[in-house]
């Protein structure tokens, strides 16, 4: 005979449905809809202030006190209770040792410079489209600055929430880190098709940035450290676009003579010596992360059964 603290509630219907679900078709239906959580509320205010009062970038408050619900909801808090514990394990760990932050910090960096040394040499052998840029002209700068800020904070924070957390973790346990990595880069590649200059040209390039993220997610089992990667990275592609028209994915303005119409340069092979070096050290620097991750799980599991047996 049960008692009554001892019964429990039955799970819903809609839940059952949910759980009997593939963890793949789980994993990129709450990545994406968690994505459209973060940035949905967001698009709809960033276009409003430039409609209306865009003398002042009141966007930026309500946005921001959003996005703190995002992230405690997406964390465990609210409603409903049955899923608290998953949202607080898909949003990954919060708490990292100055160690693993300083090996992945050092990953990620070198990760992202080695991309961009790469994208050196894509640029003299494939014609990447050029990023259009809105005319602004109409915004006020003060507000300009407040709603790129924001925006470089809304997709880092929600992007990291959504694909390295949400879509990722559950497909790493299910299938391993490669094909979860893998899987994810595409979907959050295709997530970019939204911009008109982005194609399947352009896929490689998103798998690579997804490959540098996901990997620091997988390693570190959080994403704080792709998120400040992240949300840095934006302002940085933020500013180069605006201030000298150039997208993320280029490294000049003025896009360089391809060198099949000619013949490979100095320069070019100059580019090819320093990407594999920076490639080397970026494999060096992600296998130092994780023999740091493993050191720090054997001693945490060494003090787990200490405690136990104390």
């Amino acid at each position: 005979m049960s008692t009554l603290g001892s019964v429990s509630t039955p799970p819903s219907i809609a839940l059952r449905v949910w759980n009997r679900l593939p963890v793949a078709i789980r994993a990129v239906l709450s990545g994406i809809t968690m994505g459209l959580l973060g940035s949905i509320p967001w698009l709809v205010l960033s276009d409003a202030n430039q409609r209306h009062v865009p003398s002042v970038p009141w966007a930026v408050l309500p946005a921001s006190l959003y996005l703190w619900g995002y992230w405690r909801y997406a964390g465990g808090s609210g409603w409903p209770a049955s899923t608290r514990d998953a949202r607080r394990t898909n949003r990954r760990r919060l708490i990292l040792t100055e160690e693993i932050w300083g090996a992945a910090l050092l990953a990620g960096i070198l990760g992202l410079i080695s991309l961009v040394a790469f994208l050196r040499v894509v640029n003299r052998m494939v014609a990447l489209p050029q990023q259009s840029t809105a005319d602004v002209s109409h915004i006020p700068g003060v507000t300009l600055f407040g709603l790129l800020l924001m925006a470089t904070l809304v997709s880092g924070v929600v992007e990291e929430v959504s694909f390295r957390g949400y879509m990722q973790r559950p497909m790493e346990v299910r299938f391993g880190p490669t094909a979860a990595i893998l899987i994810t880069g595409v979907i959050f590649g295709f997530a970019h098709f939204g911009h008109p200059e982005v194609t399947l040209r352009l896929l490689p390039y998103y798998l690579a940035v997804a490959a540098v993220y996901g990997s620091l997610a997988y390693l570190t089992d959080s994403v704080l450290p792709s998120m400040f990667l992240h949300v840095v990275g934006n302002g940085f592609s933020y500013l180069r676009l605006f201030a000298a028209g150039t997208s993320e994915w280029q490294t000049t303005a003025r896009p360089r003579p391809l060198i099949w119409h000619g013949r490979a340069d100095a320069s070019f092979w100059l580019s090819v010596a320093i990407s594999l070096a920076l490639a080397t050290a970026t494999v060096w620097a992600y296998t130092r992360l994780a023999q740091v991750a493993r050191l720090e799980r054997s001693a945490g599991m060494r003090q787990t059964r200490l405690t136990r047996h104390a």
